[in-house]
């Protein structure tokens, strides 16, 4: 039987689960925990309920719903997507094979303001230690994070590049890192460079000589998972065709992580949509 494994239990997830578990499909929802739903107070703008409704109290029966069905879920984050023989999703403790993916962790909102972070992107900027490490031997280089996400992106450094400085821009540690990675606990002021990155300036005054920044911030949403495997993303929101597929075939995007609208009802449409073009797709062969 072909599966589908969705990154996310938020409403674009759960609607796509729905739809690809009915079509016949072995599927798996890898979820983080609550997300952005979770934290609404009181929901009175969604069909279906006659009184206003929790956001915590919604996700707990979309997603026992889905059980129902026979969807697996599964408590894992997500830290890295690849392509080999088919698409894996790596999480922090397995890998999991997957004849499509969707991804619907929802958007970003909490990308710090650094100067030079965007316009350095490609030039020593980088939301991939496992595409670009190579571009790295034997040279410093920084990880900018400070989870589980941070350490995965470290795992991939420390065999080829010549350092490797975790910045965890003044957030409290949440992962244990090798002896070998110096932790710098300032906040990062700024990207040093004009056309490529040739360093960090941290709060305090303290240089950090550097040619690479790889971005690994809290835990890897959608965006950073499309980069990692080279589909098309603009500024925050994945791109996306009208069957809610990425540039990368057999990868789809749904919900707040590809733009437009960010309401329940824009993500359950889109997790529909993407859930029954995957499935359709797969029964395609």
């Amino acid at each position: 039987m072909p599966n589908i494994v969705i990154i996310g239990s938020g409403p674009a997830g759960v609607s796509a689960a729905l739809y690809a578990v009915r079509a016949g499909v072995d599927t798996t929802v890898l979820t983080k925990g609550p997300g952005a739903l979770d934290r609404a107070e009181k929901i009175e703008n969604y069909y279906g309920f006659a009184e206003p409704i929790s956001g915590a109290e919604l996700e707990r029966r979309s997603i026992e719903n889905a059980k129902r069905l026979g969807v697996n879920v599964i408590t894992a984050e997500a830290v890295g997507l690849t392509y080999t023989d088919k698409l894996t999703v790596e999480t922090v403790g397995a890998d999991y094979p997957a004849d499509a993916v969707i991804l619907a962790t929802g958007a970003s909102r909490a990308v710090p303001r650094i100067p030079g972070l965007a316009g350095l992107e490609g030039h020593g900027v980088s939301f991939c230690a496992a595409c670009d490490a190579f571009f790295y031997r034997g040279k410093d280089v920084a990880v900018l994070g400070s989870g589980e996400y941070a350490l995965h992106e470290v795992q991939a450094l420390l065999p080829v590049a010549g350092s490797v400085s975790l910045l965890t821009n003044g957030a409290p540690l949440t992962a244990q890192f090798p002896p070998e990675v110096k932790v710098c606990p300032q906040k990062v002021d700024a990207i040093l460079g004009e056309k490529v990155v040739m360093g960090m300036q941290l709060s305090g005054g303290e240089t950090l000589a550097v040619s690479g920044v790889f971005v690994a911030l809290g835990v890897a949403g959608s965006t950073a998972l499309a980069r990692k495997i080279g589909a098309a993303v603009d500024g925050n929101r994945i791109v996306v065709d009208a069957a809610m597929q990425t540039t990368v075939p057999g990868l789809y995007a749904a919900g707040d992580c590809t733009g437009g609208l960010l309401q329940v009802a824009k993500a359950v449409y889109e997790g529909a949509l993407a859930g029954t073009e995957a499935a359709k797709a797969l029964r395609k062969g």
